[in-house]
């Protein structure tokens, strides 16, 4: 695989659901790091510069929108993709995301094969054979 030691940021408060994104991103060979809130979240990208960000909407601590936004307001991190993953409260709110920033929008749960799809694409890689996203 091409994925070159990518990093990827999981932002998500949900134990579950930030463990089962580990697991699909690490079996692609990907390196993953974690926070559980808006305020991590930021610490963490300026710690380790993700080449990546999943991005919960709904969390403690600034919601993923306030996340967005802080990013857009610090050059070298307003550069780095976001794909948000998050429940759809309304008809707007997937549109909502993707005017802050977000390059994509999956509602939990999310697809496996169409989360690495927008990985992959944002992260300028290739696709990778079906097998793999049956994680």
């Amino acid at each position: 695989m091409d994925t070159e030691r990518k990093k990827i940021l999981i932002v998500e408060d949900e134990a579950d659901e930030r463990m089962a994104m580990h697991v699909r991103m690490k079996a692609c060979g990907y390196e993953t790091f974690f926070a559980i809130d808006g305020i991590t979240s930021m610490v963490e990208t300026q710690k380790h510069r993700p080449d990546l960000i999943l991005l919960d909407i709904r969390m403690p601590a600034g919601d993923g929108f306030t996340v967005m936004e802080r990013l857009r307001n610090i050059p070298e991190l307003a550069v780095i993709p976001v794909i948000v993953v998050s429940v759809c409260e309304s008809g707007g709110f997937k549109q909502r995301a993707l005017e802050a920033g977000a390059k994509m929008f999956f509602q939990k749960p999310a697809n496996n094969r169409e989360l690495l799809t927008g990985v992959r694409r944002w992260l300028g890689q290739t696709p990778i054979e079906p097998a793999v996203y049956d994680l």
